[in-house]
């Protein structure tokens, strides 16, 4: 039982780090894009409508991947920023690459949602492009992404268990190794359930934050 737990433990915190990272990088790198997909759009606050095309069917195209085929065509370049393609660090760069544009849809959709008055009622005020950006759009829009955010970590632990079944760590790697190759139940059931509560753990905070930040 004592190795039992040992093995959980450290699967654990391997997947916690992999989400944990990917999602840290998603969060960064997807608001300012999803931003700019709104804001450069016909019509927006910074026009740049072909500059926002190309970067729309780029999100488009990565979106389209499977995360399997994604995570083998990105072995070259998982190898040059990781130094290896095995382990929870080389898991990291196809798990970004992955949820990435996913959040981006998503953030994107919550930035359109917010009224068009709002956004003419400043300018009409005299505040600034970037005002507007910081101080009507994003706080209208955050309830949606902290909604659309919560849902790219759960799709990231379920990314993360797969990439574990093929080399990654992590409780996917306890699943595939134990559970299926030596046809270990307890330690299959073990990790289904430790999943099962931190997605319903990740799905009751986040709504939690988007029930605060939609009430003020």
């Amino acid at each position: 039982m004592s190795l039992l737990l040992e093995r959980l433990w450290q699967g654990m915190l391997d997947t916690l780090l992999m989400v944990g990272v990917s999602s840290l990088i998603t969060l960064l790198a997807g608001i300012p894009l999803a931003v700019f997909l709104v804001t450069g759009a016909q019509g927006g606050l910074f026009e740049m409508p072909w500059l926002t095309r190309l970067a729309g069917s780029l999100v488009n195209m990565l979106r389209s991947v499977p995360f399997l085929v994604l995570m083998v065509a990105l072995i070259p370049l998982t190898r040059l920023i990781a130094g290896t393609s095995y382990g929870v660090w080389a898991a990291v760069v196809p798990l970004t690459v992955a949820a990435v544009p996913f959040f981006v849809r998503i953030a994107e959709v919550s930035l359109r949602q917010v009224s068009h008055g709002l956004v003419e009622a400043a300018q009409a005020m005299g505040c600034q492009r970037w005002h507007i950006v910081w101080h009507v759009l994003l706080p209208e829009a955050l309830p949606g992404i902290i909604g659309g955010f919560t849902i790219t970590l759960i799709t990231l632990i379920n990314a993360s268990a797969m990439a574990g079944a093929i080399g990654a760590g992590g409780l996917g790697d306890l699943a595939y190794r134990y559970g299926y190759q030596r046809f270990d139940g307890q330690m299959m059931v073990t990790v289904i359930v430790v999943l099962v509560v931190l997605v319903a753990l990740i799905q009751w905070v986040g709504d939690r934050l988007v029930l605060h930040f939609d009430r003020r």
